[in-house]
């Protein structure tokens, strides 16, 4: 029972995650502009990882693509990237996830398969939420270097020179997502151990003996088929010594074996 409950809470906690970067993804507000030397403008401007947005006093909001990747930072792109990558990877996560929920049966699959399932959809759901996390965090990164840019040239007397960034909510978004979808993504891995059937937990050991191994062998014994010519037995003075017979058990002569 628990290993069905923690592969459940594994793939609703998961699902939350990959929801969540796909809306930080699609959000504009990733980063917004400051305020704090300005607090009353007509103007406010905030920009997304898909285009850039200006919404004025009246309420009026207009915004407009990249037309162009050219044109682009590097960073810029590669947060793109990372966070395409981990919506794909957390889509294919879940797909894998759901037929492999122990309580979900399909035709006579077997227990070791749903295991391999699970697990595979768990390392899927750490790579989705690791490459979420990483890609805010360099976005945050670059908006932290041209926030204290942007603040230097400000003291040096070159105010308009231009706005200065903040963080918007995608980016708190996008971590709780990041974060949230690498635990579901632990939770599936810990329930893959529980769906391992018990005979292929254990390998088979084979015990020696710690001495040498002994060997005891008989004497061949022969059967008598009543044709076999008596044995003469040895002539002598008295009972000097005992004749032994063919089966190893000693006779002693009679009277009647004497000369």
């Amino acid at each position: 029972m628990s290993t069905t409950i923690c592969q459940v809470m594994g793939f609703l906690v998961s699902s939350l995650g990959v929801a969540g970067c796909i809306v930080s993804t699609a959000m504009d507000s990733w980063s917004t502009q400051d305020l704090y030397d300005n607090p009353v403008t007509a103007v406010f401007q905030y920009q997304g990882l898909w285009r850039s947005c200006v919404r004025q006093s009246s309420g009026f909001t207009e915004c407009r693509p990249y037309f162009t990747i050219l044109g682009l930072p590097a960073m810029f792109q590669a947060v793109r990237a990372l966070m395409i990558v981990g919506i794909v990877l957390g889509i294919l996560g879940l797909l894998v996830c759901i037929f492999a929920l122990k309580c979900i049966r399909i035709g006579s699959m077997e227990d070791s398969a749903k295991a391999n399932m699970t697990l595979t959809s768990g390392i899927m759901f750490i790579v989705a939420g690791l490459c979420a996390i990483t890609g805010v965090s360099v976005f945050a990164n670059m908006l932290v270097t041209n926030f204290w840019m942007s603040t230097a040239n400000m003291y040096q007397g070159m105010q308009n020179v231009q706005n200065r960034y903040t963080f918007g909510s995608a980016l708190f978004v996008g971590w709780v997502a990041g974060g949230l979808a690498l635990v579901g993504g632990i939770l599936m891995c810990l329930a893959c151990r529980g769906l391992i059937p018990e005979e292929t937990r254990y390998k088979a050991v084979s015990y020696n003996a710690s001495g040498r191994n002994i060997s005891y062998r008989t004497g061949p014994y022969k059967v008598g088929s009543g044709y076999e010519p008596e044995t003469k037995p040895r002539k002598g003075a008295g009972y000097e010594e005992a004749a032994r017979s063919e089966d190893g058990r000693r006779s002693y002569p009679s009277k009647y074996d004497y000369v």
